[in-house]
């Protein structure tokens, strides 16, 4: 049989062996067949279970979380979709950490079982249960009167001067371990409730028990704070402009005229003409005293290259498109394909505006974020667009957000030029080319003072969510050190659950 000439030489016979090898190690009979009855080698190889019994072997300064705090989970939700006008909003898991969460899906009330269970109180603990499990976040004003998914474990101190250190506690990067040991599930991971009753917990004492409870508060009241200044800012900036005077967007189509689809650009998908964005364009264009392009107001808007991919430990902290919607998201990835100049190409400086510009028109492509000192000294992937305001501004970069980002008059004609089928993608050339209205510089100082504030205060909510974390981090490793002069002198719950 006749050979076909390789574009390559034949790869050398592989004669040894490992090509990987095998993590293992032995346990006793009493582990695996305790209270879980656990079968799976990883749960037992994972770093958290080392961690975890540690923790089980001290005598004294810990007990189980379910002494300390209420974790429960509503049922499995049954609910009948709707339209917005007549339904409640509804979260999915994963939307619960947005900054700013956008309901995709509304659902009847009459017809949805246990909702009132399934509206969660300010300042309540949530924490992931399927997936990627163990990430925990403090509920605030922008899930008010929404429906959560039932994908979320609701944690509910007993005391509340315990609820800032569990917060803290669950955030620790060595207490996620020890919920990913305690995960099951083959394809897709789950937690349940009772495997974060059986978590051991540190017995902090009340006077270190008090700083992070006031941090739990600081960290709500910030992202509150931020809320409502940008619904104010959106606010003023609708009345500024006026209201859309076309609203009929339901409809099961709609027609373009054809100088409008031949003209520049000659673009031809039904996205690019869509009422939503034509009807912001028009508000746009009848409110403003004048429109100026934002290739005139600002330095530079430009997407860097792509580059490869390589993450290892000494590398710089890297952030994705979707992460810089996120609050206080998990930066586990760190650069180090990136070096020197190349590097510094990726960094963004405070007062830079980041436009996520690839995804799907209904996620996060074209959401318009304000960097703050937390952004900094970050790699930003190539997803994000930048705009970067000229060292003496023409106009306030807060104001320019709320031009772009506003829900309704600013984010559709964003996402207008989006262009691509299966990945729709952002162009820095459309960005510059969109007009920006000039109102009253009152009114835009307004705006701008509102959005810049907002933004301060997201920044430092993430900053004082990473301080407590590290140190509730801190706390643990002491306590495993042997040093016991943080912790509440008691007797330690059995270490079967």
């Amino acid at each position: 049989m006749a050979l076909r000439a390789r574009l390559t030489p034949p790869r050398e016979t592989k004669t040894d062996w490992p090509w990987h090898k095998v993590k293992s190690s032995s346990l006793r009979a009493s582990l695996l067949f305790g209270g879980g009855r656990r079968m799976e080698a990883e749960n037992f190889l994972a770093d958290g279970f080392g961690t975890r019994l540690s923790v089980e072997s001290k005598s004294a300064g810990w007990t189980r979380l379910v002494e300390v705090a209420r974790t429960w989970q509503p049922s499995r939700l049954k609910g009948i979709q709707v339209s917005p006008q007549f339904g409640t909003p509804f979260l999915a898991a994963t939307q619960v950490y947005d900054a700013r969460p956008v309901p995709r899906k509304w659902l009847s009330l009459a017809r949805t079982n246990d909702h009132l269970e399934r509206f969660v109180s300010e300042g309540t603990i949530l924490l992931t249960c399927s997936g990627s499990v163990g990430r925990a976040t403090l509920a605030d004003a922008t899930i008010d009167n929404t429906l959560i998914s039932h994908d979320l474990l609701r944690i509910e101190a007993t005391d509340d001067s315990w609820r800032g250190w569990i917060y803290a506690y669950l955030r620790a990067p060595a207490v996620r371990e020890m919920m990913k040991a305690a995960q099951y599930g083959h394809i897709i991971k789950h937690l349940e409730t009772h495997h974060l009753d059986g978590l051991p917990i540190l017995r902090l004492r009340q006077e270190l028990r008090a700083p992070f409870e006031q941090t739990a508060k600081a960290i709500i009241a910030a992202r509150d704070r931020a809320h409502h200044l940008e619904l104010d800012a959106e606010a003023e900036y609708s009345r500024a402009i006026g209201a859309l005077l076309d609203q009929n967007w339901e409809a099961g189509g709609f027609s373009a005229r054809a100088s409008d689809i031949f003209g520049r650009g000659r673009r031809l998908e039904g996205n690019y003409h869509n009422p939503r964005a034509r009807a912001a364009e028009e508000a746009v264009r009848n409110g403003a005293k004048r429109l100026e392009r934002v290739a005139d107001l600002a330095e530079r808007v430009f997407v860097p290259g792509r580059f490869k991919h390589i993450y290892g430990d000494e590398g710089a902290p890297y952030l994705d498109s979707a992460q810089i919607l996120e609050v206080a998201p998990d930066v586990d990835k760190r650069v180090l394909s990136l070096k020197g100049e190349k590097q510094a190409g990726y960094f963004v400086d405070a007062g830079t505006l980041l436009i996520p510009c690839s995804g799907q028109l209904h996620g996060i492509i074209g959401s318009v974020v304000l960097a703050t000192g937390w952004h900094e000294n970050k790699v930003l992937t190539n997803h994000i667009l930048r705009i970067i305001p000229k060292p003496k501004a023409a106009i306030r970069i807060g104001y320019l957000q709320m031009v772009l980002g506003h829900p309704q008059l600013g984010r559709p004609r964003v996402l207008k030029g989006a262009f691509g089928s299966s990945v729709p993608e952002l162009g820095p050339d459309y960005i510059k080319n969109l007009t920006v209205p000039r109102i009253s510089a009152g009114i835009e100082d307004r705006i701008a003072d509102a959005m810049e504030e907002a933004a301060h205060l997201r920044g430092k909510a993430d900053e004082l969510e990473e301080k407590i974390s590290a140190e509730a981090e801190e706390h643990l490793n002491q306590f495993l050190g042997g040093d016991l002069g943080h912790i509440e002198p008691s007797v330690a719950s059995s270490p079967s659950f």
